[in-house]
């Protein structure tokens, strides 16, 4: 399965990089991972979020299946989450594209893009940290997709 990853910012901290590094090295075996940087821009207004979501939509890979991670998205749990992976590809896209805002999260236009809009919990998570849970879940649903054992 092939997955891209957008995201807002930049990871600064090297626990973050070596979490995300990891993730990716496992994840490698399954099919290609790209993770996108696109510029944070200056936060305290919504057009903030609209200069975002247009950096956001342009590099959205055409016929990939849309996951924006949001708040107000449905909540699915482990193996529903492969599911839903494994029927996108089954549905005849050619790759998993997931979503994930900066501080302020996503622009309505960004999520009206998206094919799922996913909660991973009702909290609010840092996006750089965002981003090693989603591997995790990622990499998670591979192993169990794959009929692999993994630690729950």
């Amino acid at each position: 399965m092939n997955i891209q990853i957008i995201a807002v910012g930049t990871l600064k901290e090297s626990y973050w990089k070596a979490a995300c590094a990891e993730y990716a090295k496992r994840l490698s075996r399954f099919g290609k991972l790209q993770i996108i940087e696109v510029a944070e821009v200056v936060r305290g207004a919504q057009q903030d979020v609209q200069k975002e979501g247009a950096a956001i939509a342009a590099k959205i890979k055409n016929g990939s299946y849309v996951i924006a991670l949001c708040v107000e998205g449905k909540p699915l749990s482990s193996e529903k989450f492969a599911q839903t992976l494994q029927e996108a590809g089954l549905r005849g896209f050619g790759s998993i594209t997931f979503l994930i805002g900066g501080s302020d999260g996503l622009s309505e236009e960004v999520k009206s893009l998206a094919h799922l809009r996913l909660s991973f919990s009702e909290m609010t998570f840092p996006h750089q940290l965002m981003r090693v849970i989603l591997l995790e879940q990622v990499y998670r649903a591979e192993k169990i997709l794959a009929g692999e054992s993994y630690h729950k």
